[in-house]
Parts: C-alpha cells; sequence; structure tokens
C-alpha cells in the first residue's frame, strides 16, 4: 500500500510539471485557436535558464526561476509576434505549419556549441533533496515545492483571468476578436499577453522539471510538450480546469503503468487514454460541444 501512495505523489508530482505546460497550450488555444507547438521547446529554454542562472550565474533558486520566467515571457512574445501574428487571418494550416518551424528551429538553434550544445547536462541541484516519512509514505522536498508552485500559479492565473482588467480583455478577444476591438480592446497585445504568460508558465515548469528530473537536453521539450498537449485535449482545450485535469491523469497514467506494468508501455497506455476518452468525448473531460462557426 505504501509503494502505491508513493507512486501516486510520483505521478502527481509528473502532472504537475505537465499542467504548467499544458495551461501555455490551453491559453493559446482559447484565445487564438492555434496550437503553439514551439510551446515545448519553450519549457526546454527555461530549464536551461534556470540551471545556468543557479549554476553558472550564482542566482539564488528562486530568483533563477523568475529570470527563466521573465527571459521565456520575453521568447513566447517575440515567437507570437514574428512567427504567428502575421498569418493569424490566414488559413490555420497555415500558422501550424509555421509553429512546427519554429519549434525545430529552436531546438536545433540552442544545439549548437555557442548557445547550450548538443550534449546532456548533469543537473547540479541547488539545495540539498530531504525526504521525509509519513505513515510509512516517503514524500521529498522537492515534491512539496513542485505542489506549492504549481498550486500557488494556478490559484494566480485564475485571479489573472477571472479577477483583472487584462483577464476580461483576455476572455473577449477568446470569445471574438472583431467584438473585442469594437469594445476597445487591443486585440494584438492582448494575445502577445497570453503568449507571454504561458511561455512564463512553461519556463517555470522547465525549471521544476530539471530539479525533480536532474538531467536536461536541447530536444528534452518533444515529448512533455507532446503530452501537455494531450493532456490539454484530453481535459478539454481551451479550459484552464481542463488543463489541470488531463495533465494530473498523464501523469497518474505514466507513472502507475511503469511501476505496475512495463516502463516501455508507459507512453503508449498515456496516450491509447486519450483516444478512449475522445471516443466517448470528442469535446474532453471538460469540454462542451460548440457549433462551429461558418
Amino acid at each position: 500500500m505504501e509503494y502505491f501512495l508513493e507512486q501516486v505523489i510520483n505521478g502527481l508530482q509528473l502532472g504537475l510539471v505537465y499542467a504548467l505546460i499544458a495551461l501555455g497550450y490551453t491559453m493559446v488555444y482559447g484565445i487564438v485557436k492555434l496550437i503553439n507547438f514551439a510551446h515545448g521547446d519553450v519549457f526546454m529554454v527555461g530549464a536551461f535558464i534556470g540551471y545556468f542562472g543557479f549554476t553558472n550565474w550564482g542566482l539564488p533558486w528562486p530568483l533563477a526561476i523568475v529570470v527563466a520566467a521573465v527571459l521565456c515571457a520575453c521568447l513566447g512574445v517575440l515567437i507570437e509576434r514574428i512567427a504567428y501574428r502575421p498569418l493569424r487571418y490566414t488559413a490555420r494550416i497555415m500558422a501550424l505549419i509555421s509553429a512546427i518551424g519554429v519549434s525545430f528551429f529552436i531546438e536545433y538553434f540552442c544545439s549548437l556549441k555557442f548557445m547550450f550544445g548538443p550534449n546532456y547536462r548533469v543537473v547540479q541541484r541547488p539545495f540539498e533533496e530531504i525526504y521525509w516519512s509519513i505513515g510509512g509514505v516517503t514524500i521529498s522536498n522537492i515534491q512539496v515545492l513542485i505542489f506549492v508552485t504549481v498550486v500557488c500559479m494556478l490559484v494566480g492565473l485564475q485571479y489573472l483571468v477571472q479577477r483583472t482588467k487584462i483577464g476580461a480583455a483576455m476572455r473577449t478577444v477568446s470569445f471574438d476578436h472583431d467584438t473585442a476591438r469594437l469594445m476597445g480592446v487591443n486585440v494584438d497585445k492582448t494575445i502577445s499577453f497570453t503568449f507571454g504568460i504561458g511561455a512564463a508558465l512553461a519556463a517555470v515548469g522547465g525549471v521544476l522539471f530539471a530539479i525533480a528530473y536532474p538531467q536536461i537536453w536541447t530536444f528534452m521539450g518533444v515529448m512533455p510538450g507532446l503530452k501537455a498537449f494531450t493532456a490539454a485535449v484530453l481535459g478539454g482545450i481551451g479550459l484552464i480546469p481542463g488543463a489541470m485535469l488531463g495533465a494530473l491523469i498523464m501523469g497518474q497514467a505514466e507513472v502507475m503503468t511503469a511501476a505496475f506494468i512495463s516502463s516501455q508501455l508507459r507512453d503508449a497506455i498515456a496516450f491509447s487514454i486519450l483516444i478512449l476518452v475522445l471516443l466517448v468525448r470528442p469535446c474532453g473531460i471538460l469540454g462542451k460541444t460548440q457549433p462551429e462557426k461558418v
């Protein structure tokens, strides 16, 4: 029983990291109906910036996380401005191709020797890992850090979206761009802000991932990005609670499969869950079917 509970906690840890990436996917899709496939690579860049922050630059690890979030927010805005905005009102396939191109560019550009380099890097954790035994179940300070950080960021994001002026602008733009303009909303700035917030969340997820699983490289964002996108679709793309729910399901499915069935099947079973759910609810677990605009 203790082993099972420990795996549940491990699944929660992984699912919360996926959630930070999935939130960016779902926010961008909710506001511009675009799948930002470069989002997983922003996660990778955030992991490297955090790593350099507390390893090479001598920053305290909380400050390194903040620096990673700020720089990746700027990167997210830059990506939106250069690669996505010119194609916003063209055929959606054009924006999709552009997103894939941006993803490959970031990966291979960061693999250059004068950037991050192509090799794996072992992350020296900025603090000692501590374990506690509670009722026979072992938890670590890293798991507590991830839980507290993600919950605080989720609460802050919900407050931003539901209780602030920019949040009202985001909800208006997600409903209809032309209506938002008629109401005096600066659509371009609102979309850029959304990309920036999503990128900042992914960066925090990247640093936490690097601390929890201390090995990083320039293609590390591919699979977590794909799984986080799957989680967003699973929960209901465009919905913040849906992204959280889908990410937690993906984390549990992956960890439980590796622990009790086979580590080689964890990806297959995680994606199979997506297929099964979408066969029953094509809009996702929390999604609602809406009529298509014509």
